[in-house]
């Protein structure tokens, strides 16, 4: 930290790619232009304290120029967004970032996205924190003196900010980064509603959530009218007709503001980078908590112009950049040395 309290790091400039015009073009190129390859998982799977389980996946980049990280390196909880899992091109990305720069990654698949339905009648949702708090004591104790960090993507984002400010000083994490956070949930759910493409990304998240629930729904049995669940065409419908009824909320209301991430930011006790775009499509740029912020000595945000939602590419057409990624492993890097 700096005499001021401010974390000691500089963030380097984004340049959104030229041939990448409107918030869309760098959301839908940021997921097909990431490469695949080159990232290898060992999968390890633990039961959860309530009969249920998680599936981690340590990673091992292959064609990387950086010597491998030793055993006493510094490990990162890398956590995916809303229907993503370990494979989700921007965890690759950010497992290749780390490795580059002397930190191991672990990517935790949230409960149903690993390939397999979880054994309980529930899913996953944006204010789950307990099965992170539960796998970083269980890395904490396994890997006992090994520095730990966290990057979170979208509703990954949201739910390591909101874990972060349950956990104050105590959060296990020494330095964590938030990218394409939702900072709150119910208006980013309304301003998918408001367009087209809105809808349309919408819908390509809901299709997989259903079959999820079909998959489960002998073992949910009354606990959702199943009839709602189905006819859901927005992330209000499903969330009030799933996610509230399987996971103690009252309601979608109720959900949305208790899950929300950004009243827990002034909370936050340890150096925490935020990527966020103003044109985000996902994020209406009036929630971005701006004055809580600017409040909290341990937050470093970089609020771009440009960048959409998991976007951020630079670069030229030939040779895409990641930028997000690499500020995100730079800051874990920098903030250890402190």
């Amino acid at each position: 930290m700096t005499p001021t309290g401010r974390p000691c790091f500089t963030p380097r400039p984004y340049v959104p790619a030229w041939w990448l015009p409107g918030p869309n073009a760098q959301t839908v190129a940021g997921r097909y232009l990431r490469p695949r390859t080159g990232v290898r998982y060992r999968r390890e799977r633990i039961d959860t304290p309530d009969g249920d389980f998680l599936d981690l996946d340590f990673a091992e980049v292959h064609g990387s120029s950086a010597p491998p990280p030793g055993e006493g390196a510094p490990l990162a909880l890398v956590l995916h967004g809303l229907e993503g899992d370990s494979s989700a091109p921007y965890v690759l990305e950010t497992c290749r970032a780390l490795w580059d720069r002397g930190v191991r990654a672990v990517a935790m698949n949230f409960r149903t996205c690993s390939g397999e339905p979880n054994r309980l009648p529930r899913f996953y949702h944006a204010g789950e924190t307990g099965d992170i708090a539960y796998v970083l004591d269980l890395l904490a104790g396994r890997f006992a003196g090994v520095p730990l960090a966290a990057v979170g993507y979208s509703l990954g984002g949201n739910v390591l900010l909101k874990y972060l400010g349950e956990r104050g000083g105590q959060a296990r994490v020494r330095v964590a980064a938030g990218i394409s956070i939702p900072f709150e949930l119910g208006a980013g759910a309304d301003k998918l509603q408001e367009t087209v493409m809105g809808r349309t990304y919408t819908g390509a998240f809901l299709r997989p959530l259903k079959e999820k629930f079909r998959q489960k729904q002998q073992l949910i049995g009354d606990a959702c009218d199943a009839e709602r669940v189905l006819a859901a065409r927005s992330f209000r419908e499903f969330d009030d007709a799933a996610t509230a009824r399987l996971h103690g909320f009252s309601g979608v209301d109720d959900y949305y503001a208790r899950s929300s991430s950004g009243q827990y930011l002034h909370r936050i006790r340890i150096p925490t980078l935020l990527i966020h775009a103003e044109d985000d499509p996902f994020v209406p740029e009036s929630v971005i908590p701006r004055e809580a912020i600017r409040a909290n000595p341990y937050l470093t945000a970089v609020i771009t112009p440009r960048g959409g939602h998991v976007g951020f590419v630079a670069g030229h057409p030939g040779r895409p950049q990641f930028w997000a990624e690499a500020e995100a492993a730079r800051f874990v890097v920098e903030m250890l040395k402190c």
